[in-house]
């Protein structure tokens, strides 16, 4: 008797997550539709070698999938994604189109198909740049048995599936400076299998509305207090907050970059540094204003046992994301950092293009009377 032994309960989940570690490793996945089969990779590592590859298996049907960020950068109005021909996989004519910063679209641009997004959300997931070069698999192609395979139906469903799955992992007290009686509770998936934390501050009541933030990392504010945000300020304001009045949670998730990723964030600062604002540089990497998702952190708060909250935020969004995940928004409140020279920008971008609620001019003013 032959015994299979499955070492995944959710196999469509755990392809999803092999993929994304051949994406960030620069190898190339199948993805499967309904009808078809396509060879997609990110364009962030291709070298020499790779383009010829794709090439020869490519036969001049290759192109490459862009989102409609970085089309409007490229000089088209557009809302969706898209694909030119890549009849020759040029190393060169790729990096212009993917990412440089004064390139214009130089061919037709086709509507993407199922498939086509389906390899630009692997991208994001995988926080690489949102550009993939997508061939074709004529049915009954031979496929190396070592290259990852992946559904596009699990691709698109995999956000959805791991926010349900979401669970706490471990949980200690840990002492804050300023706030002594707080614990960490660290759940696993959200966004992927990464880890997010609540942090409890104090002991609220959770039978009654709580102080509630959802705070995004930013390692360069956070940890080094970059100035060129207000993000360490709103962290430890919250908390200070927090501990001083009934208590609340903050929820630390993982989403560096407006859920771009770090290596993407820095990217953007190096436009930034040549003059763009926040929001235009992530468009000249192809991603729209905020790519983060709350419906996870609603998720945490229920099992926290959370089911109304007094939200500690500027930012609109979260507060219709919590409101649509089920949770009660009872009342909204301000968090403001310290505006400096290198932040007003910034600060100005997202009340202006995101439409934060930062009374800018006020915090000028209390700035210019310490």
């Amino acid at each position: 008797m032959r015994l299979t032994l499955s070492l995944s309960d959710n196999p469509a989940t755990t392809s999803v997550e092999r993929a994304i570690m051949e994406f960030r490793s620069a190898r190339p996945v199948v993805i499967d539709g309904a009808d078809a089969s396509v060879l997609a990779v990110g364009v962030e590592d291709l070298d020499e070698a790779m383009g010829a590859e794709i090439e020869a298996i490519a036969d001049g049907r290759a192109h490459l999938v862009l989102p409609a960020a970085r089309l409007r950068r490229l000089g088209l109005e557009r809302e969706v994604p898209g694909r030119v021909a890549l009849p020759v996989v040029d190393r060169g004519r790729v990096e212009a189109l993917a990412l440089r910063v004064d390139s214009r679209i130089d061919a037709p641009v086709r509507p993407a198909d199922e498939l086509d997004g389906e390899a630009l959300e692997l991208a994001r997931l995988s926080l690489v740049l949102p550009a993939v070069i997508v061939v074709p698999l004529a049915k009954g192609i031979e496929i190396d048995p070592s290259l990852v395979r992946v559904s596009g139906e699990a691709i698109r469903g995999y956000r959805r599936v791991r926010a349900a799955e979401l669970k706490i992992v471990s949980r200690a007290p840990v002492p804050l400076e300023g706030a002594p009686a707080s614990e960490f509770v660290v759940f696993r998936g959200g966004e992927g299998l990464r880890d997010q934390v609540a942090i409890i501050v104090g002991k609220p009541d959770v039978s009654k509305p709580v102080a509630v933030r959802l705070h995004s990392a930013c390692l360069t504010g956070d940890l080094f207090g970059s100035l060129k945000c207000d993000c360490g300020d709103q962290l430890r304001e919250t908390v200070r907050f927090m501990a001083s009045g009934e208590g609340g949670i903050l929820l630390y998730l993982d989403q560096e970059g407006r859920g771009n990723g770090i290596a993407n964030k820095i990217r953007a600062y190096k436009l930034q540094s040549q003059g763009y604002d926040t929001y235009d540089a992530d468009e000249v990497l192809g991603f729209e204003a905020d790519q983060r998702r709350f419906d996870f952190a609603a998720v945490m708060l229920k099992e926290l046992g959370v089911g109304k909250v007094r939200l500690m935020t500027n930012n609109p969004e979260k507060i219709g994301a919590l409101a649509k995940a089920g949770l009660e928004v009872i009342s909204d409140h301000r968090v403001l950092g310290r505006p400096t020279a290198e932040n007003v920008s910034y600060l100005a971008a997202k009340r202006d293009r995101a439409g934060h609620y930062i009374d800018l001019e006020g915090m000028l003013a209390c700035s210019s009377k310490d």
